[in-house]
């Protein structure tokens, strides 16, 4: 599972079609990336989709044992149900509605849309991302390029792979 994104750059796009348009792109070098080769290559990749696996994992042991202790409750009540008193029976159920919600909260503070899993996501990729990012510009810039698209997004229609710089920036990285 990759914890990587990077969001498609629509605005660069009518930037570069309205340059051309106008003529301004005489003289214009352009290079492309694959960001998502990069990022796969990249050896701190490797580490920090280990790290964020490791936190998934503790999460899934926590949601594993309320849904257990959650079960166990419930065994019970079926179990014991005729043999109980009312209040008991009350008690009983009191516990499993508490257990159960216990479980959805958790679920949903993890798993939510404002999850945790999201915000270690990003905690994770985003120092990649900035390094990414970097190591693109310090390229593009040693080497005179004006502009610089990412294929991952979709955003490129044609490419020269003479112009391509996704394995100059993959041996950037990892070579530091």
């Amino acid at each position: 599972m990759n914890v990587f994104y990077i969001p498609p750059m629509p605005f660069l796009l009518f930037i570069l079609l309205f340059a051309s348009l106008s003529g301004a792109a005489d003289g214009m070098r352009i290079a492309h990336v694959d960001s998502k080769l990069i990022f796969e290559g990249y050896k701190g990749t490797r580490k920090a989709q280990e790290e964020y696996d490791r936190q998934v994992a503790k999460w899934e042991q926590q949601a594993n044992l309320l849904q257990k202790e959650l079960g166990y409750v419930k065994e019970r009540l079926e179990k014991q149900s005729l043999m109980l008193s009312e209040e008991q029976k009350r008690e009983l159920e009191a516990e499993y509605a508490r257990r159960d919600t216990e479980l959805k909260n958790f679920i949903e503070k993890i798993y939510g849309r404002n999850g945790e899993l999201l915000k270690e996501n990003e905690k994770v990729s985003s120092p990649i991302i900035a390094l990414i990012k970097k190591a693109v510009t310090e390229i593009a810039l040693g080497e005179g390029y004006d502009y610089v698209l990412d294929r991952a997004t979709g955003a490129v229609l044609f490419w020269k792979n003479e112009n391509d710089l996704t394995q100059k920036v993959l041996d950037y990285l990892n070579s530091r």
